[in-house]
């Protein structure tokens, strides 16, 4: 059985970094619940051959990394103290670091099913086993610098209460006075609040999705910067309390699924979250999250205008929460966003809840 150097869980709680030694090969592994998600070879600890070696991959063993595509024939093992695992801030990519200096990426975009492997020190071009992290450093190094920054300001001591209270600046700039303010992101990660904004009707709005970007969007958008960090809200009539525990399970979401929320997304609501906090009317199953542009097309009144927040030198998106229906969901799932808001605008349902 290979030895496990080094075992780091993401900080949302969804990917899992291994180095693994066997004796003869080291290697790291991203993996998620149930699979390794991608892979990087490290380093051969015996005399590699002059090609890959096939029979010795049929036994199941990691690859030997062949003579000519290694700066490093072999080397010695390596020592579980040296190793340290720095996450990204959208918690879907990883790298490893030997006595501080970088060992091996695995990034988020890496996949072992699409044939991307992770970035090794040792590795020479382009392997089916490793990519040269040499030949990537001017991307992947400002990363890594990046994340360790982050984890730092994420950690220290008025990093998280400098954040909240310039949110909470700017609700209170465009919504007016505050209410109360629940936790309910359960003391895992990403921390989210509520804010409650009182008025003719009330707004809720979170308070902690923005502080980091959401997975994925890099690998989906042309500028990641204009949607990696939202906020959620939702405008009600009902009790507050009720409505804001639909973003107990909501806000979380992205990075505990490694996924991202954009303009005109739907969500199924869970039945392992329990009742759905929006159901007004009978019906309702889900949500669509409307960009300030969709959402003013739907009925009701004035929506507040809660853009100008920029965090991370990226723009922060309020992301308005409408309840939805099956059927409808079905519907933006086929014809897209815009058919399910022209039912909506016909139907009279407007964005206000309750």
């Amino acid at each position: 059985m290979p030895v496990i150097l080094l075992d780091s869980v993401s900080p949302y709680g969804s990917r899992r970094v291994t180095v693994e030694c066997d004796g003869s090969t080291t290697a790291a592994y991203l993996r998620d619940d149930e699979t390794a998600i991608s892979a990087t070879w490290i380093a051969n600890h015996v005399t590699p051959p002059d090609s890959v070696d096939e029979a010795w991959l049929a036994q199941g063993r990691a690859p030997l990394m062949p003579v000519t595509r290694s700066l490093t024939a072999t080397r010695p093992p390596l020592s579980a103290d040296a190793l340290e695992a720095v996450w990204f801030e959208e918690g879907d990519g990883v790298a490893v670091l030997e006595h501080g200096r970088l060992l091996a990426v695995l990034p988020g975009w890496s996949s072992m099913a699409r044939g991307l492997p992770g970035y090794s020190r040792d590795v020479v071009g382009q392997t089916p086993f490793g990519w040269s992290l040499a030949d990537a450093l001017d991307g992947l190094g400002p990363r890594v610098e990046r994340a360790v920054a982050y984890w730092r300001w994420r950690t220290s001591a008025d990093g998280w209460a400098d954040y909240q209270q310039a949110v909470l600046g700017h609700l209170l700039r465009r919504l007016g006075p505050g209410g109360q303010y629940w936790e309910v992101s359960g003391g895992r990660q990403p921390q989210v609040g509520v804010s409650e904004r009182p008025g003719s009707f009330t707004v809720l709005s979170t308070v902690g999705m923005s502080c980091q970007r959401m997975p994925v969007v890099e690998q989906v958008v042309d500028e990641p910067s204009d949607y990696a960090r939202i906020e959620l809200a939702v405008a009600t009539a009902l009790p507050p309390a009720t409505v804001a525990r639909v973003f107990g399970w909501l806000a979380t979401y992205p990075w505990q699924a490694v996924t991202w929320f954009g303009p005109g997304h739907t969500v199924r609501w869970p039945s392992s979250a329990g009742s759905f906090p929006l159901a007004a009317t009978s019906g309702l199953e889900g949500v669509v999250l409307l960009d300030d542009d969709m959402v003013r097309e739907l009925p009701g009144p004035e929506v507040p205008d809660l853009s100008g927040f920029v965090f991370g030198g990226d723009p922060v998106r309020w992301l308005w929460v409408v309840p939805i229906t099956e059927p409808d969901r079905l519907l933006a799932k086929d014809r897209g966003s815009a058919a399910l808001i022209s039912r909506l605008t016909a139907a009279r349902r407007g964005w206000v809840v309750g």
